[in-house]
């Protein structure tokens, strides 16, 4: 991995710079527009795109970025980059809007089409999240750093399914169904991939659509503690595919877990 160079220190600042611009439009009146797709699109959303893409730029202006809110870059532009930072400038906007604080700023390294590095800034708690996939994952709580690694799940527990607060789909209701006994835990954002990382939820199963910006610096937060995101067939989630939608996915400590529990037969 070409990452040695990457200092996750200024990542951090990075995300936290953008994080502090956006509290600003937070604690305002503020407008929402739409996109083509009816995804709401705020100006924290904007602003924060423009400082991080800034930011990366400037300090690291070999490796291109594909960003949310930034111009669309075709796949035959795009199909042979080895790395690039995958950013999510605002990662629940509709968080943003409901103003319950559960909204984050992600930014990711992809490197041959899987996360290497992760960064979550909740500005609202004002945590950070660091992920290292050679190193390890740091929660850093105003100042006070814990190494966070991922803890196995003993089959006498109940399992914590962390969920978005929306109304669970007929599939899903099919997916929580087989599991032997568990406990809703809601989250909004990227804030579900934290909670499994911090060891607060055990498994995190998303069946609806997202995109990759949604999920990079999730799955390199994952994959820096020990754990494991996978398609419903196991395979890792892969980055910069021509259609830049997810499959369904499952979030866990490993794939045996997921066995286990019984949604994983292959």
């Amino acid at each position: 991995m070409q990452i040695d160079h990457i200092n996750m220190d200024f990542l951090g600042l990075l995300a936290i710079e953008a994080g502090k611009a956006v509290l600003k439009i937070y604690d305002t009146d503020f407008s929402v527009d739409y996109k083509d797709d009816q995804s709401p699109l705020t100006l924290a959303d904007t602003r924060s795109h423009q400082i991080i893409c800034k930011g990366l730029t400037a300090r690291y202006p070999d490796i291109p970025i594909l960003s949310e809110e930034g111009k669309g870059t075709s796949y035959p532009e795009r199909k042979d980059w080895n790395q690039f930072w995958l950013v999510d400038p605002l990662d629940g906007t509709k968080e943003f809007i409901r103003k319950n604080g559960e909204f984050t700023i992600n930014i990711a390294l992809i490197e041959n089409n899987q996360p290497v590095l992760g960064v979550i800034y909740v500005p609202v708690l004002d945590i950070l999240f660091l992920g290292n996939v050679q190193r390890n994952c740091i929660r850093d709580f105003r100042g006070v750093k814990t190494t966070l690694k991922m803890v196995k799940w003993t089959p006498q527990a109940r399992i914590r399914v962390v969920r978005s607060r929306s109304h669970p789909s007929p599939d899903m209701e099919d997916l929580l169904g087989r599991l032997p006994s568990y406990a809703a835990i809601s989250r909004g954002s990227s804030l579900k991939f934290c909670a499994v990382a911090a060891g607060e939820a055990d498994f995190y199963p998303r069946l609806g659509p997202t995109s990759e910006w949604d999920t990079a610096a999730g799955h390199a937060i994952i994959l820096a503690a020990g754990g494991v995101v996978v398609d419903m067939m196991g395979n890792p989630l892969r980055y910069n595919k021509e259609s830049l939608l997810n499959p369904a996915f499952m979030v866990a400590p490993d794939i045996d877990f997921l066995k286990q529990i019984g949604v994983l037969t292959v």
